[in-house]
């Protein structure tokens, strides 16, 4: 077993401009507790300033645009009020010594027209409804059929993802992450059970590929390349994804962001058990990535402290992301260095609510 107190997770890192103390992510996690506006509220300062002590905290995702939104309660980071609610949460992390990514998201067909603006249909890449519902203020809802996006609407999507980055600069966040996973609009654009376009956006894997560098190399412009990062999810079905080759889809995506410079690439596969016994390789996509991205890597997908320490031990990732672990332990850095219990995540209180199963989970000091 590995020793906790040896790990490399808890070894310093260099991301683009951004040095952090240690490589314990906590990975972006929607909670649904904004408040009027879509502004962040004092609760959600308290929920990110608990987790202080992880090297790098990357937000809930942040919609870029209004259009942008999928679920309520979510954050955006197109406002004025917006900056200044996230200013309040990257202050008090900062004064505790932490860093912060906002991820900067733009949900494409996972919404409904009561979450957009005059009661629109989402934009997609291509007019595909997906599977199953969604959840609106008034419940869950059957999915609609969005609306294909116009190639001459697509530089202003565009150039919401790179205000959306100077916003999170302006609201005082180190990093941006761009969300590129996970099934929503960016992720749809590389897929090709989403992307059916035929202009220059969609066929060819070439052309599916290119809204993705080109959201890239605006958010690149707009705040410096080694303050971005990029988030894929290449084995995820979630939102009724799928691609004919996610190997070759997602590898040539690692590959042409490579001479973009970035601060990192964050990959959600899950882990598994296969960081016990290596498989051939190309069992994983993940390690293939990180040889085509060629920089720093962040891996996600179910690890623990010994998992993660052998997969940074083979080189296979640089740091590592937790989801609902850290969601339920807000000191999970020191737990994870000392072997301590872990408290268990209320699946319950995921989405929406008030302070309970947000900011009420016990720290070590107070266990």
């Amino acid at each position: 077993m590995t020793d906790p107190t040896t790990s490399p997770l808890f070894t310093p890192i260099t991301l683009g401009d951004v040095t952090l103390a240690n490589r314990v992510v906590m990975a972006p996690m929607t909670r649904n507790r904004a408040g009027a506006g879509n502004v962040p509220t004092a609760m959600m300062v308290e929920y990110y300033l608990q987790r202080a002590t992880g090297g790098l905290l990357i937000t809930e995702g942040a919609q870029v645009v209004p259009e942008g939104q999928g679920y309520p309660g979510t954050p955006g980071i197109h406002s004025d009020t917006q900056v200044a609610g996230w200013r309040a949460v990257t202050d008090a992390v900062h004064a505790a010594g932490g860093r912060m990514a906002l991820q900067l998201w733009h949900v494409g067909r996972i919404s409904h027209p009561t979450l957009q603006p005059g009661g629109a249909a989402p934009v997609a890449p291509s007019a595909i409804r997906p599977a199953g519902q969604v959840f609106t203020g008034t419940g869950m809802q059957p999915f609609v059929t969005p609306r294909a996006l116009e190639t001459a609407e697509i530089p202003g999507v565009i150039a919401g993802f790179a205000a959306g980055a100077r916003h999170a600069m302006a609201a005082g966040f180190d990093l941006v992450e761009i969300h590129a996973a996970n099934g929503y609009l960016v992720d749809q654009f590389l897929r090709s059970g989403t992307n059916h376009r035929t202009d220059q956006y969609g066929g060819s894997l070439e052309n599916r590929l290119r809204f993705l560098v080109e959201v890239v190399s605006a958010v690149a412009g707009a705040v410096g390349a080694g303050r971005v990062g990029v988030r894929l999810s290449p084995t995820s079905g979630f939102n009724d994804m799928s691609d004919a080759d996610p190997v070759a889809t997602f590898t040539a995506a690692a590959a042409a962001l490579r001479p973009l410079g970035l601060a990192y690439l964050h990959v959600i596969e899950p882990i598994g058990e296969s960081w016990r016994t290596p498989g051939p390789a190309g069992a994983r996509i993940t390690p293939a990535l990180k040889a085509a991205f060629g920089g720093p890597l962040m891996a996600n997908g179910g690890y623990g402290a010994e998992s993660a320490a052998v997969v940074l031990g083979r080189g296979e990732a640089d740091l590592v992301s937790f989801g609902t672990t850290f969601l339920a332990n807000p000191d999970l850095p020191e737990r994870l260095r000392s072997g301590a219990p872990l408290n268990a995540p209320d699946p319950a209180s995921f989405y929406g609510g008030d302070a309970r199963g947000y900011i009420d989970y016990p720290a070590l000091a107070a266990v």
